[in-house]
């Protein structure tokens, strides 16, 4: 009776080598891809750049682009624990045996924000959470007016001079009914003014830090002027 060798065939694919015998496939030598920084951001990905969310069990290497000295990558789990160093950037080439569980990926020095979490072999995928950020606040409103006599002022909504603030979003809108006088807001971050000699209405986005305010009119400001301190 003639004798049969078992069949191994060996592919390489994208620098990874397969090895199959009997239709079996393993890991060993699949290359994965981190990436940390510049900004909030963290990623392991394939070699087809998917997002890496489940992995057969098996030896991977592990190549980690870390592109900013406030951030790490910190890869964890059942007998994996690597990290890059925060304060350092460079490359980073590890290889690491994964076995029948669930494994994360997190910055140490921002944990909260910048996370990922996979499953390997048979354990279920972890489940993932979304926190949805609260709506910003609506901006404050503020109404300007200067002229037509030798007059100027900055109001709150309710009608009140401002006098202090608190720091955030505003729109001013002002009223310019002077053609010898303007509306000049000036303050950290904020240089906003009609024209001399335009009369009319103006609507402005600024937003506010804490400091001091000045608002004048550049002809009289020695007479039309107040401020506004905000906190």
């Amino acid at each position: 009776m003639p004798f049969f060798k078992p069949l191994l065939i060996v592919l390489a694919a994208g620098g990874a080598a397969f090895v199959l015998s009997g239709g079996r496939a393993d890991a060993q030598g699949t290359t994965l891809h981190g990436t940390v920084g510049p900004a909030f951001n963290i990623s392991l990905v394939d070699a087809s750049g998917n997002a890496v969310t489940h992995l057969e069990k098996g030896t991977y290497t592990i190549m980690v682009d870390d592109k900013s000295e406030e951030h790490n990558f910190h890869l964890q789990g059942a007998g994996v624990d690597q990290f890059t160093p925060v304060e350092t950037v460079g490359t980073f080439t590890w290889t690491v045996t994964f076995t029948d569980a669930n494994y994360t990926f997190v910055c140490d020095a921002h944990p909260t924000l910048m996370k990922g979490a996979f499953a390997v072999g048979t354990a279920t995928p972890p489940t993932t959470t979304t926190v949805s950020k609260p709506p910003l606040p609506p901006p404050g409103k503020l109404s300007a007016a200067v002229g037509p006599g030798a007059s100027i002022s900055l109001k709150k909504s309710s009608g009140a001079s401002a006098k202090t603030l608190k720091a955030g979003k505003y729109t001013v809108s002002v009223r310019d009914l002077s053609k010898a006088q303007n509306f000049h807001l000036i303050g950290p971050g904020v240089n906003k003014s009609t024209g001399v000699r335009f009369t009319g209405r103006a609507t402005w986005s600024v937003t506010l830090r804490q400091g001091t305010y000045r608002f004048q009119s550049d002809p009289s400001k020695a007479r039309l002027h107040g401020s506004v301190r905000v906190s």
